[in-house]
């Protein structure tokens, strides 16, 4: 699983790295509750390993924040309180288990494993998006623009590429996403390449989805930092 661990203990959290990495997981760690849900938001990780008490924001509001904006996220709480008052905050505010510390290595894995076989049988999210007259389909890579009077709505075909695209600046539509992200997380290249290929394709990119592409609606320009998803 992709797994991000929120833990202000520098002990513990390193612990909780080699754990977890030693079990075959990716893990990223941060310190505090800001950083928590600005990489729970941004990142697509499967799990969240969260501290009940952080510097700043609790875990409590972290945990309420990262739920409303990703329900299928998974979030077990680490707690060093033990009482049922506390535990059963943590779970209303959207965490899915909790461990009270200290706890065994064992234990953590088990909880860790549960939520990787949950995560392995539950059907796919969908990746159907309706955007200014628009459905994407992302996940079969078509677009289809709904027809203007008495013309038909055209289904278009989508390249991996451009799907891939769709899908990394609706994921991050909180903010825009430069042409070097972009050339990173979709093309894999290196973020410092001198091309005009990320310009190149997203102009075809709006050829297929754009109501006008002249005016961009779905995918806008950032003017000094690259694209945005355009519909928030």
């Amino acid at each position: 699983m992709r797994i991000l661990i929120v833990e202000d203990e520098t002990g513990l959290q390193e612990a909780l790295i080699d754990l977890l990495e030693g079990a075959g997981h990716q893990v990223e760690a941060v310190s505090d509750g800001e950083a928590a849900v600005h990489r729970g938001l941004r990142g697509d990780h499967d799990l969240v390993l969260l501290d009940l008490m952080l510097p700043g924001m609790d875990g409590i509001e972290v945990a309420r924040r990262l739920r409303g904006e990703r329900p299928r996220l998974y979030i077990l709480m680490l707690t060093a309180r033990g009482s049922e008052e506390d535990k059963v905050g943590g779970l209303d505010a959207g965490a899915d288990d909790y461990v009270t510390k200290p706890f065994a290595a064992k234990e953590l894995l088990a909880r860790v494993e549960a939520f990787a076989r949950r995560a392995s049988t539950r059907p796919p999210e969908s990746e159907e998006i309706h955007v200014d007259g628009c459905r994407l389909d992302l996940g079969r890579c078509t677009a289809l623009r709904s027809g203007e009077a008495q013309e038909a709505a055209q289904e278009v075909v989508l390249t991996a590429r451009e799907a891939s695209i769709l899908r990394w600046l609706h994921h991050n539509r909180a903010r825009a996403v430069s042409r070097a992200e972009l050339l990173e997380r979709v093309w894999g290249a290196p973020g410092d390449l001198r091309t005009r290929t990320v310009d190149m394709t997203i102009a075809n990119l709006r050829q297929k989805i754009e109501r006008d592409p002249r005016d961009p609606r779905i995918v806008v320009t950032v003017k000094g930092i690259g694209y945005a998803w355009g519909d928030r």
